[in-house]
């Protein structure tokens, strides 16, 4: 690790002050201290971020508000999250350890970089570290990579189980910055790679992630978190499912369909969504959005096999949400 300054404001006016010139936000650092060992990031200067007053987790007249430094373990055993949004609860207990959890907070999660081998093997091409150097995973190994909206500079996966979630459910993310506040819709904070697979989401620089808002919603009673993973003790989804239902009787009023282990950033299933209101629930309509879902997908030879999973594991989050296992 190179040397590096550190300052821990207690005010966020101060935090935004000490956002420049290289410098990084750290919180829970479970992944960005784990870049700086590797040599994969090498910030000028950490700003410790734990005094700000950004740790609440309130209802509030339309939904739900969490603090960006809330715990990631906080969050999963709210009352408020495990009664109203258990779909998220879900999600962040299918992520990492327990000891992780206690530590990784709401803005470091999101802020989390992909775990793809070439990203972090810097003796090894890749775009996302070093623009312009290839990426070893396309002609390499790729097992846990993308299959939907790659390109070719890129075909990392986004690790989160929590965004997901998020995603699904319609978030929105509170930044600040010297200019000002600004609020971005969950499904656009991170980016797909493109021709820059160096950025991972839309902040700007000095910019804060300060809270996380969830729209209250009738999707706290027929839902499901899947995640196929190579052991269940801790490890990245090779597949996972947010699916979450409004139900009248046995038709499908809305649904909510997103993806992790599959692309760039969290996946949002839009057309299957669209396809599976007003249907009936059943298999068959299962298997019909599982279909449509996967009309864009491309594999890469050692990931083929999640063109198979990857619609079995939708059929099972739907079916999980149901009741109809």
């Amino acid at each position: 690790m190179i040397p590096f300054e550190y300052v821990r404001p207690t005010a966020t006016k101060a935090a935004l002050d000490a956002a420049r010139n290289g410098a990084m936000f750290i919180a829970g650092g479970t992944n960005l201290v784990d870049l700086m060992k590797r040599g994969v990031s090498a910030p000028q200067k950490l700003v410790d971020i734990n005094q700000l007053p950004f740790k609440k987790i309130e209802e509030t007249a339309a939904g739900l508000h969490i603090g960006a430094l809330a715990l990631n373990s906080e969050v999963a055993e709210h009352p408020l999250v495990k009664n109203k949004y258990p779909l998220l609860a879900a999600a962040l207990n299918a992520g990492a350890s327990a000891q992780l959890r206690n530590m990784a907070t709401v803005g470091g999660n999101m802020m989390q970089r992909t775990r793809c081998t070439y990203f972090y093997d810097t003796s090894m091409p890749c775009n996302k570290r070093v623009p312009g150097s290839g990426c070893g995973a396309m002609q390499g190994y790729n097992r846990m990579h993308a299959i939907f909206g790659t390109s070719e500079k890129c075909i990392a996966v986004h690790p989160s189980d929590m965004c997901v979630a998020l995603t699904a459910l319609n978030a929105t993310v509170s930044v600040s910055s010297l200019k000002g506040n600004r609020t971005i819709a969950f499904g656009d904070f991170h980016r797909l790679p493109g021709n820059n697979p160096e950025k991972d989401n839309v902040l700007q620089t000095g910019e804060l992630i300060t809270g996380v808002d969830i729209p209250a919603g009738n999707f706290n009673r027929n839902t499901a978190y899947i995640k196929i993973r190579d052991r269940a003790s801790y490890a990245f989804a090779l597949v996972s499912v947010a699916a979450a239902l409004e139900l009248n009787g046995n038709t499908i009023k809305s649904a909510r369909l997103a993806m992790g282990g599959v692309a760039h950033k969290p996946w949002r299933l839009t057309d299957a969504e669209k396809f599976l209101a007003g249907k009936t629930a059943n298999e068959n309509t299962f298997q019909q959005a599982a279909t449509l879902s996967m009309q864009s997908a491309k594999s890469f030879g050692g990931n083929d096999f999640k063109l198979k999973l990857t619609p079995v594991t939708i059929v099972e989050a739907l079916k999980k949400a149901t009741g109809n296992v």
